[in-house]
């Protein structure tokens, strides 16, 4: 879905941690931060943009350090989240402000999440989209992760970890791998129930062997594809990739804060169809403590995992209803 027309979007960049930070605005007004997931940019935002504007707010769009014009360090271990966290840091500083309303979908969920955590003068209020809040602890990331696939087959998280693995199956054939991989986890093209689960690869085989096959889900037009393919056969999926290859750094980086809560002001919306709040309902189950300034928790029915996107309407709707319930 495009968003309409306006002369307000505003593209610039900023200096920060990562070098310089691309990123999109329309609005004046307290300022809200979008935070993008995988395999995406700050494009997945272009309905809650014009939304927000509307609604009298600074809406502001990035693209993560190593995705689409921002920069892209070559270490691996630049991408831990410590170091985004003081990417939009800088951000809101760089914007001449003292603090905004975060809000974040998919990896941009933690982010945003860990974000909120770590600086609470900075992020007054955070919104999380499709992945609920978890506090740091638990056992080391990458050893859950390798027990979840079994014999038969390896969870994708595992198999992002060995660089320059995931790349060489999806870079042949960006547009198409992305294709997949959105249709995989939207609600109208997503393999039915007792079907191969994309989520998982065959020993011997790629991610993709279980994606839907020509066919786009009601939310991605031809255009809005090329948008996404154009940014990364530019960028490649190194950057992108490199989130999954930190996640134990981040688990040791943030085991000070092993079980803190987010106290400010949150809300949490997710798709009933989306994975991660299936496996995760015991996250959502413990938001009274997790998340104690929680607001409200929705579960959009019939909706997947590209929440913001598959259902523009709603969640620009609950997004403005929450941000005028704060203060500020």
């Amino acid at each position: 879905m495009q968003p309409e027309p306006s002369a307000a979007l505003r593209h610039r960049t900023v200096e920060a941690p990562a070098g310089r930070l691309h990123l999109v605005e329309q609005g004046t007004g307290p300022l809200v931060l979008l935070v993008h997931g995988f395999p995406e940019s700050w494009y997945s935002w272009r309905c809650q943009l014009p939304a927000l504007a509307a609604a009298g707010y600074r809406a502001v769009a990035l693209d993560v350090r190593g995705y689409g014009r921002s920069s892209k360090p070559a270490e691996t271990d630049a991408y831990r989240m410590l170091d985004l966290v003081e990417d939009n840091v800088a951000l809101v500083h760089a914007l001449g402000e003292e603090n905004a309303v975060v809000v974040g979908h998919d990896w941009g969920s933690n982010i945003a999440a860990t974000s909120a955590l770590l600086h609470p003068e900075v992020f007054r209020a955070v919104a999380l989209l499709s992945v609920p809040y978890a506090p740091p602890g638990g056992p080391r990331p990458t050893d859950i992760f390798g027990q979840i696939g079994g014999p038969e087959q390896e969870f994708y998280v595992s198999y992002f970890q060995e660089p320059g693995r995931a790349e060489t199956e999806i870079e042949p054939d960006v547009r198409g791998w992305l294709a997949g991989f959105y249709a995989a986890l939207s609600a109208d093209t997503m393999p039915a129930q007792g079907e191969p689960d994309p989520h998982f690869v065959a020993h011997g085989g790629q991610l993709r062997d279980r994606f839907p096959a020509g066919i786009l889900p009601a939310w991605l037009a031809e255009d809005d594809l090329d948008v996404y393919a154009g940014e990364f056969e530019r960028t490649g999926l190194t950057g992108a990739l490199n989130r999954y290859r930190n996640v134990d750094r981040d688990w040791e980086d943030l085991a000070p804060h092993r079980g803190a809560p987010i106290k400010q002001p949150s809300l949490f919306i997710g798709g009933a169809l989306d994975a991660s709040t299936t496996w995760m309902s015991d996250a959502i189950d413990a938001f009274p403590t997790t998340l104690p300034g929680l607001t409200a928790s929705h579960l959009v029915e019939g909706c997947g995992h590209w929440i913001q996107q598959e259902r523009p309407e709603e969640i620009n709707r609950l997004l403005t209803g929450w941000l005028n319930t704060l203060t500020g």
